[in-house]
């Protein structure tokens, strides 16, 4: 005797709680990051290059921590009070120079003498933000982003629309996220409310989105037209290599400062990164049509693991060498991504019927 009823999967805990993922969220969460990470870097040479300056007086010092603690504040007042996704990035990005001004202070914070110039800061301050970007990226991306998701992605848009109109881009972004959710209820009402929403190219500024499409476009451009992979494969080399001189010279300083544990993780992340950068090179050498798209998936790998692990050992003897071994990695990693990009495009239209 079957059941009259099946069991019917219940949706995860989050989805049950009213939490679906915003499908730009690691984007968001890549720009408070970077941004904080901006921000510490021009602070403290601003400060470096004026002398070390004090706002205040008569025994008063207005730390930035304060100001950091204060656009904080504006980002998640600004967040509460309006609804949408128009003010998303604004909020990443005062959110992330907040971010920044406030931990760059950490040092004060972790010495008994408020020792803004605490040896481990760097190492303490680039590790929170690899953790931020790590868990983000854990939630966004544990499981794939489901039917409901992706129609909640299409209706939030359009809560701007409701009442300020849609411009093409949005009415298109919704369209497609609606595309990519037929399967949830209500797709063909969300369907509906997006077209009888009416024009309106007026849209809030967000610069950073401009420039990282305009970046993005220029890179899908340059592997276009150049030897994409090979780039990448001596980019990555180059700062794997580097990371590994870097480490090799700070062996005697971290002997003398008793923390030698952080160049044996430099070490140990360094051999993990170096056999995937190997591996990545013997794909590569392979026939076949998933052999390229493996082969940038180690590259993307090895670097991953370099930035992750190893630059945070790194950042604790030499932050501002590590800081340029970081912005170098961040770029190979672009370059693998618009490598990719375009090697999918390429993909997909030869397998396309004729």
């Amino acid at each position: 005797m079957t059941s009259k009823t099946q069991a019917v999967k219940k949706p995860p805990v989050l989805l049950r709680w009213g939490l679906p993922r915003d499908h730009r969220a690691m984007e968001h969460v890549l720009v408070f990051v970077l941004v904080g990470m901006a921000t510490i870097l021009v602070t403290r040479m601003f400060l470096i290059a004026t002398g070390y300056p004090q706002l205040g007086g008569d025994g008063l010092h207005i730390a930035h921590v304060l100001w950091g603690g204060a656009l904080l504040i504006v980002a998640v007042l600004a967040q509460l009070m309006f609804i949408g996704p128009v003010v998303r990035p604004a909020v990443a990005f005062i959110g992330g120079v907040g971010f920044g001004l406030f931990i760059d202070e950490v040092g004060k914070f972790l010495t008994e003498d408020n020792n803004y110039f605490y040896a481990p800061a760097f190492a303490i301050m680039y590790a929170s933000g690899v953790s931020l970007v790590v868990l983000a990226d854990f939630v966004a991306s544990r499981r794939r982003r489901s039917d409901g998701e992706d129609l909640a992605s299409a209706v939030d848009i359009a809560v701007s629309g409701v009442v300020g109109g849609l411009s093409v881009r949005q009415r298109t972004a919704a369209l497609d996220l609606i595309a990519r959710g037929e399967g949830a209820s209500g797709s063909a009402e969300a369907r509906e409310l997006i077209n009888a929403i009416h024009d309106d190219e007026a849209e809030l500024p967000d610069p950073l989105r401009a420039l990282s499409a305009r970046l993005g476009n220029r890179l899908r451009h340059l592997v276009s037209t150049r030897d994409a992979w090979r780039i990448a494969l001596v980019s990555s080399g180059v700062v794997l290599t580097a990371s590994t001189l870097v480490a090799l010279t700070d062996i005697t300083q971290a002997i003398d400062n008793g923390v030698a544990y952080f160049v044996v993780a430099a070490g140990l992340s360094l051999i993990a990164a170096w056999a995937l950068w190997a591996g990545g090179v013997l794909v590569r050498r392979r026939d076949g049509g998933g052999a390229r798209r493996r082969s940038i998936d180690l590259l993307r790998a090895a670097i991953a693991v370099n930035l992750l692990l190893t630059q945070v050992a790194l950042f604790r003897f030499d932050p501002w060498q590590a800081t340029i071994l970081v912005i170098a990695g961040l770029v190979t990693l672009a370059v693998l991504w618009a490598e990719q990009h375009v090697s999918d495009q390429k993909d997909s239209v030869s397998s396309a019927p004729a």
